[in-house]
């Protein structure tokens, strides 16, 4: 997958807008608060997750998934896109999408 794909599934995602990173990088967010960075050369994709599923999805799939950073109860997960599988990276997206958005966009989602 590429982030031509990364940005098809954000733009479902109720409320998501694209913005210009710290570094110039496309920076996904909703309601002013990040859920997920693309790398400056868009292969890789930076996105929110809790620490636990951080941790599995570096231990399964070591190839595709590495740490980013840490922030509260929240570790970032830096996704290889080339290696990544589709479904797999919109269910993160998703998900780290929810973390973020306020209950009235994921209520939109849901319905």
């Amino acid at each position: 997958m590429d982030a031509q794909v990364v940005l098809k599934l954000v733009r479902g995602l109720p409320g998501a807008e694209e913005h210009e990173g710290w570094a110039g990088q496309p920076a996904f967010k909703v309601r002013k608060k990040g859920f997920a960075y693309l790398s400056e050369d868009e292969t890789r994709l930076i996105v929110k997750a809790f620490r636990e599923e951080q941790e599995a999805l570096i231990a399964e799939s070591p190839e595709v998934y590495s740490p980013s950073w840490e922030s509260g109860r929240f570790a970032w997960l830096d996704v290889t896109l080339a290696v990544a599988d589709e479904d797999e990276v919109g269910e993160l997206l998703t998900e780290a999408w929810r973390l973020t958005a306020p209950k009235y966009l994921i209520a939109q989602l849901d319905h």
